[in-house]
């Protein structure tokens, strides 16, 4: 359903702006693929590996952490990265649904997710705003208004900007495992349980296409309310 909907979304981004949304797994129980090229970066690399890291030998770490964990009956968690190209600017809303909290609604949605950060979040909290901030310029050439740095991710007071959105999301390790695990029944009786059947150790290969539609949803959304805006606009 989702899935579905969100490449349907996508397509429509991809064929009105040329939008481009390509997410992959970055870390996996504590090992994280090393420095990836986002502005190159396809879909087809992300898929090359069945863990879905474009970063070979990261993917072969991780693929190990997961099967080790599967062997143990538990389960491994890990962060998901996601950027999207080509948003034009304007998209968005300065005070209620701004962008990076409808990205943020939905991803939080998404099941196992535990976090979500967009542009350089987490690591901002250790740079002073002289040093995150991203300047303005006009490119040579073209004209176009950029940024030098794009720390903010993207969006800068709940509106693209124009550079690419970058944005990640974290997954804790599922709570089904099969190791015997204490708790009580509806009377308040301990227990032991144990769970059957098939669950994945790791669920953030199967999560990639997820954050992809979440985010090609959200961007739809802001993607016809802008185009409305714009036509108020011109009936005014």
């Amino acid at each position: 359903g989702r899935v579905a909907a969100g490449a349907l979304a996508e397509d429509l981004l991809a064929a009105l702006h040329g939008v481009e949304i390509v997410a992959w797994v970055a870390e996996v129980a504590g090992v994280a693929a090393g420095e990836v090229d986002e502005a190159a970066l396809t879909r087809a690399r992300v898929d090359a590996h069945a863990v879905r890291c474009p970063e070979g030998q990261a993917a072969e770490a991780m693929t190990a952490e997961i099967e080790a964990a599967r062997r143990a009956g538990d389960t491994v968690g890990g962060v998901i990265r996601c950027v999207v190209r080509n948003v034009p600017p304007g998209w968005g809303e300065p005070v209620f649904d701004k962008l990076t909290a409808d990205l943020a609604k939905a991803m939080m949605s998404l099941p196992a997710s535990r976090g979500f950060e967009v542009g350089d979040g987490f690591a901002a909290t250790r740079l002073r705003g002289s040093a995150h901030n991203d300047p303005f310029v006009v490119e040579a050439g073209t004209g176009r208004i950029r940024t030098t740095t794009n720390h903010s991710g993207g969006i800068q007071g709940g509106i693209s900007n124009g550079e690419t959105i970058r944005f990640g999301v974290a997954f804790k390790p599922v709570a089904t495992i099969f190791q015997p695990q204490q708790t009580v029944t509806r009377d308040g009786e301990p227990v032991v349980f144990q769970a059957k059947g098939r669950h994945d150790p790791c669920v953030l290969p199967r999560a990639v296409p997820m954050v992809e539609a979440m985010a090609a949803l959200v961007l739809c959304d802001h993607m016809l309310r802008a185009r409305a805006a714009t036509m108020d606009g011109l009936r005014r």
